[in-house]
C-alpha cells in the first residue's frame, strides 16, 4: 500500500514539475522581444455581437515579417471591435486599420526596455523554480511520512534522491529557457 502511494506521489511530483515548465513557457511567449508573434494577442477578447470572444475565433492572425502582425477578420464589420480591444489591451502598439486588415507594427526595443524585459524573464524563471521547490517539498513530506509509517528507510532515501535529481533536471531546463529568452531579447 505504501509503495503504491509513493509511486503515485512521484508521478504527481513529475507532473507538477512539468506543469511549472509549461506555465513558464507560456508566460515567456507573452514577453514581447521586439518581434511580431501571434502569441502577443493570444487571449485577447473581442466583442463579437456583444459576446466576449477570443480574437483567434473571429480573425486570422499572422506575421507578414519580423516586425508586423496582420489580423484579418472573417467579417469586415469586426475591424472596429478588434481595433478597440487592441487599444484596451494596452499592448504598446497602435493598430493600423486599412479597411481590410489590421496591422500591428512592433517598434524596435530601446536598451532600457530590453533590460526591463530581461528582468521580467528572470523573475518568471524564479517563480517557476519556486513552483518546482513546492512540488519537491510535498513529495519529500510524503516520503518522510511513509518512512514513519514503516516504509524502508533506504528505499525512502533513494526516492528522496530521485525527487532531488528530478528537481535539478527541471531547474536546468528552466535556466536554459530563461537564458535563451534573455539572449533573444537582448539581440538587437
Amino acid at each position: 500500500m505504501l509503495q503504491e502511494d509513493l509511486d503515485l506521489q512521484m508521478d504527481i511530483a513529475k507532473e507538477g514539475m512539468a506543469q511549472a515548465l509549461d506555465h513558464l513557457n507560456k508566460e515567456l511567449s507573452h514577453v514581447k522581444a521586439g518581434k511580431a508573434s501571434p502569441a502577443m494577442v493570444d487571449g485577447l477578447k473581442v466583442a463579437y455581437y456583444g459576446t466576449p470572444t477570443l480574437l483567434s475565433q473571429v480573425a486570422n492572425v499572422t506575421t507578414s515579417d519580423a516586425k508586423t502582425l496582420v489580423i484579418q477578420p472573417w467579417e469586415k464589420n469586426m475591424l472596429g471591435p478588434i481595433e478597440k480591444s487592441i487599444f484596451e489591451a494596452n499592448l504598446g502598439v497602435t493598430p493600423m486599420n486599412d479597411g481590410e486588415v489590421i496591422r500591428l507594427v512592433i517598434p524596435p526595443l530601446t536598451e532600457e526596455r530590453r533590460k526591463e524585459l530581461g528582468k521580467r524573464v528572470k523573475h518568471l524563471g524564479e517563480e517557476a523554480k519556486i513552483g518546482l521547490r513546492t512540488v519537491r517539498q510535498k513529495a519529500m513530506d510524503a516520503i518522510k511520512k511513509a518512512i514513519k509509517d514503516g516504509f524502508p528507510e533506504d528505499t525512502g532515501k533513494r526516492l528522496e534522491t530521485k525527487v532531488q535529481d528530478m528537481l535539478n533536471d527541471y531547474t536546468k531546463k528552466i535556466d536554459q529557457m530563461v537564458e535563451s529568452r534573455e539572449k533573444d531579447i537582448m539581440t538587437v
